[in-house]
């Protein structure tokens, strides 16, 4: 039975570092404001880098980790609502720059802060099936451009950054064991960004707005229950237990949703990777981004089991486990 086996990790943010001291010189907020409604202390923000550039450098990372060469990928799939450029997508400017053969398959998905585990489940399917030998999965977002820095509600919670994976197709029991990836568009309007284009002149006056919009205490809400319903399929399938979870790496958006999550399932803190209180709420760069610090910290190991999980605007939501 051929698997998604993870083979590298790689990420990248930006240099730019801003502080909740910085951002009380930009709206009336304070540090202990932030840090005690969301664990955030700081985030990285993109000033000379485009959401492609984020992404071609957390995979650059990701396949020099891999051991791997442009010309070893076949696929590119990219999770991400803030490109440069409604089209071409993020992942054929990926492909471009790091000099990825021609024919390649690249594209973006859509799923806002669920958009890496969409796109993996997108990446594990083609390599199950055959379609792909080597995939490159990428989560970046660049949500500086899109959120309303007058509006403290929404700008303290997000930063930029991007994360990848690179995936083989090997035999064996090491890889993705299942993705689990759903939504529920009836209620989008709690989480959204409307759309930057201007109207055409054939439709009527339409006033839009591309700031981000959030009703943060349903969100809230809906974000524990689904995740916690998440993570339990993802167990249900691969019949595992707490004990067998050797980590458990959430989407970063607020440390109040990852301690419900960690409560449900009685883990110990040093079981649940978090650190968002060094980057914020990077959207679909969060878990990638996460695992490969992990990785680098020697936080996991092969052999080791990893539960991701997430939620988005759309409302999406997600989960996979991973055998390392």
């Amino acid at each position: 039975m051929l698997r998604a086996r993870l083979i590298g990790t790689g990420s990248h943010v930006p240099k730019k570092i801003l502080t909740n001291h910085d951002l009380e010189k930009l709206v009336e907020t304070s540090d202990d404001w932030i840090s005690t409604r969301t664990g955030i202390r700081q985030r990285h923000i993109a000033v000379d880098e485009t959401t492609s550039d984020m992404a071609a450098k957390a995979a650059k990372n990701a396949m020099k980790a891999a051991g791997v060469s442009p010309r070893d990928i076949d696929l590119i799939v990219v999770g991400t609502v803030t490109p440069e450029m409604c089209f071409p997508s993020t992942a054929c400017f990926v492909q471009s720059q790091l000099g990825i053969k021609s024919g390649a398959a690249a594209f973006d998905v859509s799923a806002a802060c669920s958009g890496f585990l969409y796109a993996l489940d997108v990446a594990d399917r083609y390599i199950r099936t055959g379609a792909a030998a080597k995939a490159l999965v990428i989560g970046v977002d660049r949500f500086s451009r899109i959120v309303d820095w007058k509006d403290r509600s929404t700008c303290v919670l997000f930063g930029d950054g991007a994360g990848a994976v690179v995936l083989s197709a090997e035999k064996g029991t090491k890889g993705v064991l299942s993705c689990h990836i759903h939504s529920d568009g009836r209620h989008w309007e709690m989480l959204y960004a409307d759309s930057p284009c201007p109207p055409s002149p054939f439709e009527e006056k339409h006033i839009s707005s591309r700031y981000l919009k959030m009703n943060g205490n349903e969100t809230f809400k809906i974000a524990v229950r689904t995740m916690g319903q998440a993570i339990g399929e993802a167990m249900e399938t691969n019949g595992l237990t707490p004990e067998d979870i050797s980590l458990l790496i959430p989407h970063q958006a607020n440390l109040r949703i990852i301690n419900a999550i960690r409560d449900r399932l009685k883990l110990p803190d040093d079981k649940v990777y978090t650190n968002l209180d060094r980057y914020g709420n990077t959207s679909a760069g969060s878990i990638p981004l996460a695992l490969d610090e992990a990785v680098r910290d020697g936080r996991v190991k092969g052999g080791d089991i990893i539960l991701f999980v997430s939620f988005g605007g759309g409302l999406t939501w997600a989960s996979s486990a991973v055998r390392l």
